[in-house]
C-alpha cells in the first residue's frame, strides 16, 4: 500500500496543524540535541494566512512536514527555515520535496532576494546544496537585527554572541540568484507517491 503526500503552499485552512508542527520540530531538536530558534503559535500561523509557508499532508490530513519563509533586509534576504518532517515520514525524499517547494516559493515570491539557512543538519546542507546554495561565512548573511534576535531562544545563542555573530555551531548556506544562472525548478513537484 502507498500513501500519497501533498506538498503545497499553506493557507489558513492549515492553521489547524500549527501545535503539531512546533512540537514535531521540538521533539527532533531534543531527539538531536542540537540549538533551535524556537517560534510562537502565532508567527507559525501569520507564515500560513501570508502564504508563506509549506505544508506536507497525507490525503487522509495527516501531518507529515513543514517549512516557511521569511524575508530579511528589506526583502533582499529570504530565509528558509522551521524544515521538519514527522518522524513516520523521514527517510523517502519529503525534506527533499518540502526544501524545493519553499525554494520555489522564494524565488516566485522574491525573484531577486538571495536565499539563505543556518542548519546544524548533513541532510538539509546536501539539499541545499543540490540547489545551489554554498557555505558562506556569517559575515555574507543578512545584518537585519531582527533575524539575529530570532537565535536568543537556540541552546547555542551564547556561541554565537560570544562570537560576536560571526559564527557559530550552524552552518551558513546562501543561494545568490545574481551568482546563480542556472534554474533549479526543474522536478519540483507538488505530489510524491510514497511506497
Amino acid at each position: 500500500m502507498s500513501t500519497k503526500i501533498k506538498v503545497v503552499v499553506a493557507s489558513k485552512e492549515h492553521t489547524q496543524y500549527v501545535e503539531t508542527i512546533l512540537k514535531t520540530i521540538e521533539d527532533a531538536a531534543k531527539v538531536r540535541g542540537t540549538g533551535i530558534a524556537k517560534r510562537t503559535p502565532q508567527y507559525v500561523t501569520e507564515k500560513m494566512l501570508e502564504g508563506k509557508s509549506i505544508i506536507a499532508l497525507t490525503e487522509e490530513g495527516q501531518f507529515a512536514g513543514f517549512c516557511y519563509i521569511e524575508t530579511w533586509g528589506n526583502k533582499s534576504f529570504v530565509a528558509n527555515s522551521g524544515l521538519i518532517v514527522d518522524p513516520q515520514f523521514r527517510g523517502l525524499g519529503l525534506a527533499k520535496a518540502i526544501k524545493k517547494r519553499a525554494f520555489l516559493l522564494s524565488r516566485e515570491m522574491f525573484p531577486m532576494a538571495k536565499i539563505f539557512g543556518l542548519t546544524t543538519g548533513a541532510a538539509v546542507m546536501k539539499i541545499n546544496s543540490e540547489l545551489g546554495y554554498r557555505a558562506v561565512t556569517y559575515a555574507e548573511l543578512t545584518d537585519d537585527e531582527a533575524f539575529w534576535k530570532g537565535c536568543e531562544s537556540c541552546v547555542n545563542y551564547d556561541v554565537l554572541q560570544r562570537a560576536n555573530r560571526r559564527f557559530c555551531m550552524c552552518t551558513a548556506m546562501l543561494f545568490d540568484p545574481e551568482a546563480k544562472q542556472k534554474e533549479f525548478m526543474e522536478g519540483v513537484n507538488e505530489s510524491i507517491e510514497l511506497l
